[in-house]
């Protein structure tokens, strides 16, 4: 299986918690998908599991978001392909912390 090195931007939040840079780079097997990029990071970053994704359920928690690009991938499935240009490396994908409050 070929490996693929991937860039992932954190918030805040997640890089206190991982003790990480603003972009770590993971190896990913293809095809690069939103689960494949969350299963290595959270292998790297241990101190991650269940922050991103429910730990049983495996599903993104409510206030996380991904984006590649401008593209908004919240809602779709964790095993569809990344765009090329994440998928390659080139651009970032996103981990973002919704904002909340009324």
């Amino acid at each position: 299986m070929n490996q693929i090195q991937v860039q992932v931007m954190l918030p805040q939040h997640l890089r206190t918690l991982a003790r990480s840079e603003r972009i770590v780079a993971l190896d990913v097997p293809e095809p690069v998908t939103q689960r494949t990029i969350l299963d290595a990071l959270e292998a790297a970053y241990p101190t991650l599991r269940g922050t991103i994704r429910d730990m049983a359920t495996q599903q993104r928690r409510p206030l996380v978001r991904f984006f590649a690009g401008k593209q908004d991938l919240s809602h779709e499935s964790p095993d569809a392909p990344l765009p090329e240009a994440v998928a390659r490396g080139e651009e970032p994908f996103l981990v973002i912390g919704a904002m909340a409050g009324g």
